[in-house]
């Protein structure tokens, strides 16, 4: 009975053991050494050379107007992708709710782009982005609208790395709303129905408030991810041109081998941003989501 006792005391922590072994190996210990590299001059190309410098890597960032011209871009790709995919994800949604074989048709379909690989869906835009030879300059001339520069130029080369993911992301999350749309009691809508209650009202006092568990999961996570954006960067426009497409974590990764204590540095600010906003969404947000 002893030896039961302990090991009844002790099984769900010898359960948990694995797991909390690769959360400490794999996201507790980086996040501290990535803490201690961004109080020294480090770079990988020279170690010998590594030096202890405090807080100079932060005071370097907060002076430096490349990195608040890539924390202005990575602002405005959030609330681009966020907004935009929410929106379009809840009206397609709203769409889809009904479950017939032609609605689940569409949503196998939108839903393809997202377990594409980003690489191919990125190429994929830059061939229709191609400004002489590309589809959608093609659709503008047809119609006779002015052809646009897309990806090559400073002025809608963010907002066209904003359409691809907002592409992208449609079908993930419109099949969580979609989800989350059959999962509401009919007998909800048809108490509305004897109430004469129109459409709006039904939307914005049953639908919307109903559904605000899965929208408050889509923007934290979503603001997480948008935070985090490199891929489609990196394989459109690499940046450019003149910096119009540099977000916070490609901008770290400029300094990868020449100072990453400096890129450290800029990772434990980026990490502070999401954990501040994140902070912000549960404080301000958390208690207008409705469960039922």
């Amino acid at each position: 009975m002893p030896n039961r006792g302990w090991w009844a005391l002790l099984r769900p922590y010898v359960m948990i053991a694995p797991a909390m072994a690769g959360i400490g190996l794999f996201v507790i210990y980086p996040i501290f050494y990535l803490i201690k590299l961004s109080f020294y001059k480090y770079n990988l190309m020279n170690k010998a050379k590594s030096k202890y410098i405090g807080f100079d890597n932060y005071q370097k960032i907060f002076t430096r107007d490349d990195f608040y011209q890539a924390l202005g871009n990575t602002a405005v790709y959030t609330v681009g992708v966020v907004a935009g995919t929410m929106l379009l994800s809840l009206l397609v949604a709203l769409w889809l709710k009904r479950k017939t074989r032609w609605n689940r048709i569409v949503q196998a379909g939108i839903f393809t782009p997202h377990i594409v690989s980003i690489v191919s869906i990125a190429l994929l835009w830059m061939w229709l982005m191609e400004p002489n030879q590309g589809l959608l300059n093609f659709l503008l001339k047809l119609f006779g609208l002015p052809p646009s520069a897309w990806l090559q130029s400073s002025k809608t080369a963010l907002l066209s790395v904003i359409l691809v993911s907002v592409w992208q992301s449609i079908g993930y999350y419109t099949l969580i709303i979609v989800a989350a749309l059959q999962s509401i009691p009919p007998t909800i809508y048809e108490a509305a129905a004897l109430d004469n209650a129109s459409r709006a009202k039904v939307f914005f006092r049953i639908t919307l408030p109903l559904l605000s568990p899965q929208l408050f999961f889509i923007l934290v996570i979503m603001t997480i991810g948008s935070f985090k954006v490199f891929d489609t960067v990196q394989v459109m426009t690499g940046g450019g041109p003149n910096g119009a497409t540099s977000t916070i974590v490609y901008y770290i990764y400029q300094f990868r081998t020449t100072n990453i204590g400096y890129s450290a540095a800029t990772g434990v600010v980026l990490m502070a941003i999401i954990g501040l906003l994140t902070f912000l969404y549960f404080r301000l947000l958390a208690r207008k989501v409705h469960y039922q």
